[in-house]
């Protein structure tokens, strides 16, 4: 299947990217109109926003970080469109062993390349997750994917 090795060679590609601390590599795996959502709920709005964003985190708040990065499910909602859900997590040193954070990107086909055109990072709170599961079984999930 060549188009969703395609889809995780952009995200392992990301990954690479944030080890070199390489804003400008980072930005060029989005599109141009990209949003990307952190899991503190920041918008930021294109390719531009994207880079500068990431460039002041690489030299501040994320400066010797690395990124984990799981994928969980791929699924193609048109040959050109593809929705990766995973799990992920920033760290220094030695890899977590539970990733925190539950992510969703949209990548797209443009000019016989995949992009990501956005992205939503969300931080898990396993323990309201679990009272809510215990009060209304009925949220639990059939299959735990994220």
């Amino acid at each position: 299947m060549p188009d969703r090795n395609a889809v995780l060679t952009v995200l392992s590609d990301l990954v690479d990217a944030w080890r070199r601390h390489d804003a400008d590599a980072y930005g060029e795996l989005f599109t141009e109109d990209a949003t990307y959502v952190t899991f503190v709920g920041t918008r930021y709005q294109g390719r531009t926003e994207i880079v500068e964003s990431h460039r002041t985190l690489f030299e501040k708040f994320l400066k010797g970080t690395r990124l984990a990065d799981e994928v969980v499910d791929v699924r193609f909602l048109t040959p050109d469109t593809a929705v990766v859900t995973g799990r992920g997590d920033t760290y220094k040193g030695t890899p977590p062993k539970k990733l925190t954070k539950v992510q969703t990107y949209t990548l797209v086909r443009q000019d016989d390349r995949w992009r990501i055109a956005a992205f939503h990072n969300t931080k898990r709170k396993p323990v309201m997750e679990a009272i809510s599961f215990r009060a209304a079984p009925a949220l639990r999930p059939t299959e735990r994917t994220a």
